[in-house]
This record gives C-alpha cells, sequence and structure tokens, in this order.
C-alpha cells in the first residue's frame, strides 16, 4: 500500500514564501514523475510544476520564477518552494507521485490528501 503524506502549507502575506513537502511510503519499487497541482478556473486541476527521473522540471506560466521544484529520491520525497507568493496562489496543493509499486506492472498515479496554501495579508 503507497501513501502520499504532504506537510507545509499555511497562511502566509504576499511576497512571503512557503515549502511544501510530500512524502511517498510504502512498497515502491520506482518512481517516474513527481508534481503539485492545484485547482484552476475551467480545469479540474492544473498542473502548477513537476519533475521527472532525470531531474528535468516544468511549470506552468504563472508561477515561473518564482517557485522551485526539487527531489529526495533517498527518501521519496518532492519538494515545492513557494517564493514571492501572490493572493492567487491561494489554493490547495495536491501532490501527485507517478511511481511503480512493487509486483505491479505498469506506473500508477497516486495522490496527496491536499495541503492549503493561503496568501493575504
Amino acid at each position: 500500500q503507497v501513501q502520499l503524506v504532504e506537510s507545509g502549507g499555511g497562511l502566509v502575506q504576499p511576497g512571503g514564501s512557503l515549502r511544501l513537502s510530500c512524502a511517498a511510503s510504502g512498497s515502491i519499487f520506482s518512481i517516474n514523475a513527481m508534481g503539485w497541482s492545484r485547482p484552476a478556473p475551467g480545469k479540474q486541476r492544473e498542473l502548477v510544476a513537476r519533475i521527472i527521473t532525470g531531474g528535468s522540471t516544468n511549470y506552468v506560466d504563472s508561477v515561473k520564477g518564482r517557485f522551485t521544484i526539487s527531489k529526495d529520491n533517498a527518501k521519496n520525497t518532492v519538494y515545492l518552494q513557494m517564493n514571492s507568493l501572490k493572493p492567487e496562489d491561494t489554493a490547495v496543493y495536491y501532490c501527485n507521485q507517478r511511481l511503480r509499486p512493487f509486483h505491479v506492472v505498469g506506473p500508477i498515479d497516486y495522490w496527496g490528501q491536499g495541503t492549503q496554501v493561503t496568501v493575504s495579508s
């Protein structure tokens, strides 16, 4: 059984910073990609940032230059460093890891429970 546990959300003033973490636990053979998503108008969720096995990253335009995604392979953990936060960044952020558990043929998408980020003065 694989579980993702998120932490790091909270209330911050505009211009402030937060760091989100998402740790995967369980019987994991490999991880293909890790990312963070949030609800967006007209979409169920938008992909905010993503990092794949080789370390390549991509970001939604609205966070480029402000957010940084990184990972710790030994801890099966992905991070999202959020700087220069704006009120429009307020959302529940969901961690996603595409991984292959032991004894399973293909990769499966797992999601965290979500962590609230509120940017307000």
